[in-house]
């Protein structure tokens, strides 16, 4: 199969490599792809929000499937200019992509699913969780203990432009559970615990996510298979009801609170870095999962899951999320991946020949290990091998989950 991936991030760096390890896999193109990518596949300078160019790119590669990566073209509708054309995509219509593009949206479908979910407050008063309605690159989310902290968090989203939302402030362990979709079909993927803070300690403000880990302590195979009869399966019943199959990666991220699973966020895509620890545990072929579900059947490729853990770590430049870092020249990605890690690209560049940064998050770094203490070990290990100028990550991903466990 000649596959297009669209996106340019660490999560499609991810996909890429998971893609070519498939026996079905004839050619691997990107738009715009990134150089991790090119190592794999032919990059193409074609923007991932431009559908006219990327089905005229997808004629004119005769390609077999399109991957839509990120959220933004998914929520643009690029997938149904795609599918009009006659091409095959795995990715949902803007219709069922609102449920991440718009809070207001998936808060209504969740309504009408019966699905639990943080309550909408009707006055601001913290402590509340402020929220961007639409996309916001994972920094529309603002946690408001105080009354500092809900003033800084109105005049963010004013920023933004966007209208907004005020929820509860839930307590409880945060998880990421997924599922690849098509229509009300679906493959259980592995589950996730990502980290969306700045700064160590779950300090300062929320990213698009600076490490995550899998499997996540105290949830298995069959925990996660409950909560997706009880989550996801309600709302993809509710949107085919609607007239907008999903096909695609739905994605829960919730509060395990006292009282029951709620509902966070849902998003249309896999997450960036959760992607970075569950595409490694996955065993199968996720091309021909993809291929399936596009074609109207997400069981027909079943993918087993590695016993294997997974760490994810995020190098980052020194001003994000404020803001990113480009030119800088990277060293030791070889020496890291020499030792056994996954280094997944993401705001990277080629000047001169040599890597250098270009964005925010810059490179994923990915441990693998029996044990989610080995594979954390790895991960860090790795990361002491990259330098670049005024790099940093968080030290603190998956230490808490590793002392549960141990």
């Amino acid at each position: 199969m000649k596959v297009l991936l669209i996106g340019a991030g660490g999560r499609e760096h991810a996909l890429a490599w998971k893609l070519s390890q498939s026996t079905r896999l004839t050619e691997l193109h990107a738009a715009p792809g990134n150089p991790g990518i090119a190592r794999l596949g032919e990059c193409h300078p074609v923007r991932a929000e431009d559908a006219e160019g990327l089905l005229d790119l997808a004629h004119a590669l005769d390609a077999d499937l399109v991957v839509v990566g990120p959220e933004a073209p998914l929520v643009a509708g690029v997938a149904d200019e795609l599918r009009h054309a006659g091409i095959a995509v795995f990715g949902p219509g803007k219709e069922a992509a609102g449920i991440e593009g718009s809070k207001s949206f998936a808060k209504e479908v969740m309504r009408a699913a019966g699905v639990p979910t943080a309550e909408t407050m009707s006055v601001a008063r913290a402590p509340c969780v402020v929220k961007a309605d639409g996309l916001a690159a994972g920094k529309g989310v603002f946690v408001c203990r105080d009354r500092v902290e809900l003033d800084t968090a109105l005049r963010e989203v004013a920023r933004l432009g966007d209208t907004w939302l005020v929820e509860e402030l839930l307590g409880g362990d945060e998880v990421s559970v997924f599922a690849l979709a098509s229509g009300q079909h679906t493959t259980v993927l592995p589950a996730a615990q990502d980290y969306k803070r700045a700064f160590d300690g779950d300090e300062g403000p929320n990213t698009g996510g600076m490490g995550a880990y899998s499997p996540v302590v105290g949830l298995d195979e069959q925990a996660a298979e409950e909560l997706i009869d009880m989550i996801h399966l309600p709302v993809l019943r509710e949107l085919a009801a609607r007239g907008t199959p999903f096909v695609g990666v739905l994605f829960a991220g919730m509060m395990l609170t006292d009282a029951g699973p709620k509902v966070l966020e849902f998003n249309c895509r896999l997450g960036d870095p959760e992607a970075q620890v569950l595409l490694p545990r996955l065993e199968g072929d996720l091309l021909g999962a993809m291929a399936g579900a596009a074609a109207g059947d997400a069981a027909s490729s079943p993918l087993a899951v590695s016993d294997d853990a997974a760490v994810t770590v995020v190098i980052a430049a020194s001003d994000y999320p404020a803001r990113g870092d480009s030119g800088t020249p990277i060293e030791g990605i070889e020496d890291a991946e020499a030792e056994g890690a996954l280094v997944f690209q993401a705001g990277t560049a080629i000047h001169k020949g040599r890597v250098v940064t270009n964005g925010g998050r810059v490179l994923s770094v990915t441990g693998l290990g029996p044990s989610l203490e080995e594979a954390r070990e790895r991960a860090y290990e790795a990361c002491g091998r990259i330098s670049f100028e005024g790099m940093r990550f968080r030290r603190d991903i998956a230490a808490r989950a590793v002392n549960v466990a141990t």
